[in-house]
């Protein structure tokens, strides 16, 4: 089994190599983020300013994303095929649009560590804990690996087919790439899992 679930080309049944409005050349991004621009600096030990940001809701897109995780500061791969992969040392965030018109914003989080089968009942516990005292990110148990080990995730789907403004795409990533952390940190730490 994929480490990811992979979803095939865009819903429409259009040009397999576009994606959102974006080639897959134009796509793709690797390292950190586009170097800023004078009199754009956003110091990293500040969030950014959303309420300076325009209120006009406009359809979510992939460029869109991807500015967003640059105004964040989140380095991240891009695969072409509308697929952003965030690395932190504990885990990853896998951020994409998904849904018959790509209007669903996903982060599924997924931590390096997995769990072996025999601990199948103690992580069901302990995930179903983080869900019942969580409000964000449900988290569940994926299929075993190809090795046999049971692999977590957390995700968070958000249906944005009305569209939405910059600051709250950039306020929703930033809580699911901060909720995704946590979750690592807690299955690590408190959830004593990992």
């Amino acid at each position: 089994m994929p480490w990811w679930s992979w979803r095939p080309g865009p819903a429409d049944g259009g040009d397999p190599d576009t994606r959102s409005g974006i080639t897959v050349d134009s796509a793709v991004r690797i390292g950190p983020p586009s170097p800023r621009q004078p009199g754009d600096d956003c110091p990293s030990n500040e969030r950014p300013v959303l309420t300076e940001m325009p209120a006009t809701v406009e359809p979510v897109s992939l460029s869109r994303v991807c500015d967003a995780l640059d105004l964040l500061d989140v380095r991240y791969l891009a695969d072409g095929d509308g697929n952003l992969l965030a690395m932190w040392e504990r885990h990853a965030v896998l951020v994409t649009l998904e849904g018959p018109e790509d209007e669903i914003l996903v982060m599924r989080a997924r931590p390096h560590a997995t769990v072996p089968p025999d601990w199948a009942d103690r992580a069901y516990r302990v995930v179903n804990e983080w869900n019942h005292t969580r409000r964000f990110c449900k988290a569940y148990i994926g299929d075993p690996t190809e090795r046999g080990q049971l692999p977590i995730y957390a995700e968070l789907q958000v249906p944005l087919g009305a569209g939405t403004h910059d600051a709250l795409l950039v306020e929703m990533l930033d809580c699911g790439a901060a909720v995704a952390t946590s979750f690592v940190d807690w299955l690590h730490d408190e959830g004593a899992l990992l």
